[in-house]
Formats: C-alpha cells, structure tokens, sequence
C-alpha cells in the first residue's frame, strides 16, 4: 500500500503577521493581537513578542508584565478571514483534499496529485506551496510533512517559523520516540499527569510496551485512561492512525465571547452582552447559509485556578427542536439558560455559541421551519443590508454592548 502524502500547513503568527505586513511600522516590534489589560487576552502573538514568553490565550497583564514595550492591536477579523480565503484557494490548486482546522490552518492530502504536479517529490511540492503563499499574501506559511495527520502537524510545528520538514514513513518511530508524551493527539494535562506517574513520559516509552501489557498498564495510569484509550494512546505513539484528510468537514460551533473591562454583578447587564453576542453568531450563520440546532452559554467566573492566569468556567447548553439563524432565539435561549441559576456572580467572561451546524436548505421540507417566522426573517434581511453597508455596530437590537478582549471568529472544527 502507497503511503499517503498528507502536509499540515500553519501560517506564521497569522493575525499579527498581517498587521506587521500591512503596517511596516510595527515589523519588528513585539506586538500582539488582542485585548488590552487589565482583562484583555492575547489572541495571537508576534515572533518578536513570543521571544518574551508571550503565547496565545495569556492574559494580557501577564504578556505587558513580560515586555512592557509590548505593541496591542485590537484585531481586523473580517480582514483575517479575507487574507484566510486567499490562503485556501491557493491550498485548493494543489489538492482538492484540504480539511481547514481553522483560518489560518488545514491539512492537505496530495497523496492522489502527485501525478498532476509533476510527479514533484513531497518536499518540492512544499516548498512550491510556501513560495505562493509567500508570492501571492506576502505571509510566510510552516509546512509539515507526513504519512498520518499527527505526523505532519508535529512536524510543521517542529519547524517553525516559516519551517519545512518532512518525516519519511521508515523515520516516524525515531521521530515521535524523543518527543514528551503530552505532544500525542488527546493527550490533556490531567492524561499526561497519570501517563507520567506511570513512568511514561516520551512518546517512545510508550510505543514501546507490550500490547498485551496494555491493560495491566491501564490499571497502573489511572486517571480515567481506560484500556481502550490507552491503546488508541499507543498506536498514535508508533504513528499508526488510520484517520484521513476530510475536505467537507463541517464547522463544529459559531461563537463569540467577551472579558469585562470589570466583574459584571447584575444579570441585566449579561443579558445585554448575551444579545449581542447571539446577534453576531446569527449573521455568520446566515452568511454561510446554516443553521444550528444546539445553544451552548460560557460563563467564566472570577474564582482563580491554581494555574495562573486561569479561571474557573462553566457552560451549558440546550437543544433546539429546529434549526435555527434567529439572533434573537439564540439569545432567548441563553438567557434563559443564565436564568437557571447555579452561575457564580460576578462573572468575568460571557459567550455564545451555537452548534448541530446543518445546511440551512437541508431538505425542501425544512426551508420553511427551520427558521423564524415571516416578520423575523424580514428583520434579520434588515439588519444583515445594514450591516454589511455601514458595519456591525450601525444597528442593534435591545440596548447595551460588548466589547470583546480579543478578536473571536469561533468557527471551530476537531483535529
């Protein structure tokens, strides 16, 4: 059997990388994009900044602590998305096999296109596909080779920035052997505290045990690693993983969150925020013609976790018996699932989001049901003209506002 030619590309500090190309005042400045302290989050971060520590999702007090010359933008997401099309038609020429894991991420199978590049070793396609990114976007993209998908990602993230790197199949024992047990594919921290107490702590510790010793060592780990799980953990380590590159990978969620420039004590205020919020899921719904039929609400509270910077967080969520791209149902449902009581006040973070994502004309026979009524869709038509003329903020429903602490899309998909 031939070995697929899967590539893992990631594109370089995307958001910040795109505010330095556009503003050649801030190359070679540490800069991050997102909220400013005191409640801000960084939502990505320049190679410059990251010199300093400086990652994703760290509280921004923490980044300006590490460098106080630290640059903060706010964020462009809808010129983000429109640097992300680009970026995935020129994915798109080299395979019609792409599966995007977000804006600026994907794998690419051109297991079946090396015929129609030219018979072109892995290795120059790679390079091919950096040179048009760079060409074309002026943005540098990390490529990852491999014959399974978690090869290709570890790789790509091995090289960085503006890395290649190809893992033979013969390589990819030697290449996973070295690597800290938490670089497997759902391995978690509490997974990776248990595999460690065990005396597992590199992916070839693992890969080389026994499988007939897998259930003894099962027992051993603890920690909810069932046999099963610590199988699937197994072959993983000796690269075997039978999972394909899915090009018509549907979005998992849309949502949208924000951290309150204060703690927020009065529900009134959390609705407002939870309004706002369902309005922006709702017109990228519309806008990518779906709909959803879960609501899910985050709520983060102020109570510390021993880790720092972290807080502790609850979520629930509701099904829907229709599908639906209403803001203003998507709002009706979350707040009332705020409206159950049992959430900590005051809160730090609220977000909405909707998942069960479907086609919104999944059959003729839900067009008419799967949305609002008449007079809603007529508003909706409204506000979504006036939007894209004057911009999200030239009309909204109810009163108050959110500002967000970082830029969010929330367009999620798995692994």
């Amino acid at each position: 059997m031939t070995p697929r030619v899967i590539l893992h590309a990631d594109m370089d500090a995307f958001y910040a990388s795109v505010e330095q190309r556009d503003r050649p005042e801030l190359r070679g400045l540490a800069l991050v994009v997102g909220g400013k302290p005191p409640r801000g989050v960084v939502a990505a971060a320049s190679y410059e900044a990251r010199r300093f520590g400086i990652r994703s999702a760290m509280p921004s007090v923490e980044a300006l602590r590490r460098c106080p010359e630290l640059v903060f933008l706010p964020g462009d997401m809808a010129k983000y998305s429109r640097e992300s099309k680009r970026i995935f038609a020129i994915f798109a020429r080299y395979s019609p096999d792409v599966e995007p894991l977000s804006l600026d991420e994907a794998f690419i199978d051109v297991t079946h296109c090396l015929r129609a590049l030219g018979d072109a070793p892995p290795l120059e396609i790679a390079r091919r596909l950096k040179a048009d990114v760079l060409r074309e976007t002026g943005l540098c993209v990390s490529v990852g080779i491999g014959p399974v998908k978690m090869i290709a990602k570890i790789a790509s993230d091995a090289s960085k920035p503006d890395g290649l790197l190809e893992v033979q199949p013969g390589d990819v024992r030697s290449f996973l052997a070295p690597l800290p047990i938490g670089r497997l594919w759902g391995v978690g921290p509490v997974t990776e505290a248990a595999l460690l107490r065990a005396g597992l702590a590199t992916v070839g510790a693992l890969a080389q045990l026994d499988v007939s010793d897998l259930a003894r060592r099962a027992a051993r780990v603890g920690g909810g690693c069932t046999p099963v799980a610590l199988e699937r953990l197994w072959r993983l380590a000796r690269g075997e993983d039978a999972r394909g590159v899915e090009p018509d990978r549907e979005a998992r969620s849309y949502g949208e969150e924000n951290t309150f420039a204060e703690d927020v004590h009065d529900l009134r205020t959390l609705g407002d925020a939870i309004g706002q919020h369902a309005e922006a899921v709702a017109r990228r719904l519309r806008k990518d013609q779906v709909a959803g039929t879960v609501v899910r609400l985050k709520v983060k509270s102020t109570e510390r976790l021993a880790t720092p910077g972290k807080y502790r967080q609850y979520s629930r969520q509701e099904s829907l018996p229709e599908a639906t791209d209403d803001g203003a149902t998507i709002a009706r449902t979350a707040r009332a699932l705020l409206a159950r009581g049992d959430l900590p006040l005051p809160v730090r973070l609220i977000g909405v989001a909707v998942a069960g994502i479907r086609p919104r004309a999944a059959s003729m026979g839900e067009q008419m049901s799967i949305f609002a009524p008449p007079r809603a869709r007529e508003l909706n038509r409204a506000l979504d003209t006036i939007t894209a003329r004057f911009g999200t903020g030239a009309v909204r429903r109810g009163t108050g506002g959110a500002d967000k602490a970082s830029p969010t899309l929330g367009v999620k998909r798995g692994e």
